[in-house]
């Protein structure tokens, strides 16, 4: 994908991107604090703080390739476990800008979720953890990199640990959507290799549309 541009929304740290190469980054991501780390490690990326969902309407024409990973968190099975969580619903960010993409792009798209804990509106691909909404085939991964008691991991010890795992280092604690777990935003992240595996089908797989 030499020279061709990528539009990564809701980028996040960017773990999904970290092994991406010849290819000309935008970043989109609302928080400036997650954004300006998201900078530091990734700085040949063009970075801007943003919503997502508006850039994505004004701006997809400009790009050859488009990965989106909307908000998942009301998605997750964790949010119908415990006592007192409170009932939210779910978040359909995902097969909005999948339909969005689907009959407007004309590249190569991908949006990201976790398994929700519903009935899918729109059948995905899985690997692990991962839903993917995409017009190319994704194979399965031989070998997917997995974090025992993943969810759980959620304390300072349990930071470092994530981060060497993913390979994204940084020194600050940032606490996603004033929350208080300082885990959250690297449990948020698509591991690298499974960043790298997608990116791949898209440079060689064809389109399904």
């Amino acid at each position: 994908m030499k020279n061709k541009r990528v539009l990564n929304l809701y980028a996040g740290l960017g773990g999904n991107r970290k092994l991406w190469d010849d290819c000309e980054v935008t970043a989109i991501e609302r928080d400036p604090k997650i954004a300006a780390v998201y900078q530091e490690l990734h700085p040949d990326d063009v970075v801007i703080v943003c919503d997502a969902r508006q850039y994505l309407l004004e701006h997809y024409q400009e790009f050859y390739f488009i990965w989106s990973s909307p908000k998942c968190q009301a998605n997750t099975k964790m949010i119908r476990s415990g006592r007192n969580r409170k009932p939210l619903y779910p978040d359909l960010r995902c097969y909005e800008q999948a339909i969005f993409l689907k009959h407007n792009f004309k590249g190569k798209w991908v949006v990201e979720n976790v398994k929700p804990y519903y009935q899918p509106l729109i059948e995905p691909q899985y690997i692990g953890r991962h839903a993917f909404w995409s017009n190319f085939e994704i194979p399965q991964m031989d070998d997917e990199p997995k974090f025992k008691n993943f969810i759980n991991r959620q304390n300072l010890s349990d930071k470092q640990d994530l981060m060497d795992w993913l390979g994204i280092h940084y020194d600050k604690n940032i606490y996603y959507e004033g929350n208080h777990c300082p885990t959250q935003i690297l449990r948020n992240c698509v591991h690298p290799s499974v960043g790298l595996h997608v990116f791949n089908a898209a440079l060689t797989g064809q389109s399904s549309d």
